[in-house]
């Protein structure tokens, strides 16, 4: 099991590096009222990580388990 997962990290790293080398050319790209030109590598990883914390975030507050709250029991 453990050269499984070894042969997968490779060939998905080595997806990753091609990738990478296929999409070095210059991209513009318009945040707000700024237009920014950067590699599209490096948009796709800025992309990639973003998505990354937006799912870690909304996955903690998914899965969070609900404090236990204190009952007022009625007085009598």
């Amino acid at each position: 099991m453990r050269k499984v997962k070894i042969v997968i990290i490779v060939i998905v790293s080595l997806l990753a590096v091609i990738v990478s080398l296929q999409n070095t050319q210059a991209v513009e790209t318009k945040l707000l009222f700024m237009t920014i030109t950067m590699p599209r590598v490096l948009l796709l990883i800025l992309t990639f990580i973003t998505g990354f914390i937006v799912g870690l975030i909304t996955a903690s507050y998914v899965l969070r388990k609900p404090r236990k709250s204190e009952t007022h029991k009625p007085a009598g």
